[in-house]
């Protein structure tokens, strides 16, 4: 895969209303069920409406807080450029076309659940979906290699949560405060 090479921080373009609203609706539209990925790419790769660190960060914040991280990503990124009418037209642009799709898939399958050859397409729908987080992980996590302390957060988290079993909102409380104190002390 080609590499694009990232403009600095101050050539990042300012989307429009409309470029937002198209390019979130085109996300919504192409990542249906794997958006996060094709959203990053979307953001930092092919707009570059955000450096690599910026959509780290904003991901960062939109994990924590309540709802689905892909709509407080579109929220956060229109809020960025537009104000309040780009968190509208980017979360508009975002759920038009999925909202649609999924209700029709919906009146399909239910009248088609119980057949062997649909259940074996949501089984292999899930395992590309899959796929796609892990690759979104990685491309999250690299921008952090040169920070040992995000690191380190990153895998108590992690451990914290995929291995003990650790309820999601007050590991997140406890980490969050530890891994700002952190970073301030250690990388300042």
């Amino acid at each position: 895969m080609d590499r694009q090479i990232q403009p600095p921080a101050e050539e990042l373009a300012a989307p429009d209303i409309k470029s937002l609203f198209t390019g979130f609706f085109i996300l919504g539209l192409t990542g249906f069920g794997g958006v996060l990925p094709l959203a990053r790419r979307m953001l930092v790769e092919t707009r570059h409406w955000l450096s690599e660190e910026e959509f780290t960060e904003l991901l960062g914040l939109c994990q924590f807080l309540p709802g689905g991280n892909i709509i407080n990503l579109s929220v956060a990124v229109g809020l960025k450029f537009r104000g309040v009418a780009g968190a509208l037209a980017a979360i508009l642009g975002l759920i038009a076309a999925p909202t649609a799709i999924v209700i029709c898939l919906g009146v399909v399958y239910d009248q088609f659940h119980d057949d062997v050859r649909v259940q074996h397409a949501f089984a292999g729908l899930a395992a590309a979906a899959a796929g796609l987080l892990v690759s979104m992980a990685i491309k999250i996590v690299l921008p952090l290699r040169r920070r040992p302390v995000a690191i380190a957060i990153a895998a108590v988290c992690f451990i914290a949560i995929a291995i003990f079993n650790l309820p999601l909102l007050p590991t997140m409380l406890l980490l969050s405060p530890v891994s700002v104190l952190a970073t301030w002390r250690l990388e300042a």
